[in-house]
């Protein structure tokens, strides 16, 4: 379920806190194909099922970019804040990719609020997204993202 915010200052006041979690999302190989198509990047151990089989992780794997360009989607089902035009990717501070994704995996991003602070022209947010693997106690993703919300 979403948590909404009716305001920045209302998401201000919850940092320190883990927001919510996601709902699991399938990666499967039409995806990573997708991905690979949009990016130019068609390593083998992404798209050549057959060599992937006998590589080091046993089939085909999604890109670590991938990985990271679900942040937005699976963060928009755990929060979302009222009273404000537009939310930006400002960046990020740090990105890990701790364990790889296979093909038919599913992930799910848990979020936790680091800061909420005004700047000129908005609010800028610092949350950390860990993406959590379905069957793993490791994750396959963390990251430290900066948002910034406007007007």
């Amino acid at each position: 379920m979403t948590r909404i915010f009716s305001s920045p200052a209302e998401l201000a006041a919850a940092v320190g806190t883990r927001l919510g979690t996601s709902a699991w999302v399938s990666v499967d190989q039409r995806r990573i194909d997708l991905f690979a198509e949009a990016t130019g990047d068609h390593q083998w151990i992404h798209v050549d099922a057959g060599r992937a089989a006998t590589g080091p992780f046993g089939g085909t794997v999604a890109h670590g970019f991938l990985t990271l360009s679900l942040l937005p989607a699976l963060v928009k089902e755990v929060y979302r804040t009222e009273g404000v035009a537009m939310a930006v990717n400002y960046g990020l501070n740090k990105v890990r990719f701790m364990k790889p994704v296979l093909v038919g995996s599913e992930v799910r991003a848990s979020v936790d609020l680091l800061s909420a602070e005004q700047v000129p022209g908005g609010h800028q947010v610092v949350s950390r997204v860990t993406v959590e693997l379905a069957g793993s106690d490791k994750p396959a993703c963390v990251a430290e993202t900066v948002t910034r919300l406007h007007g």
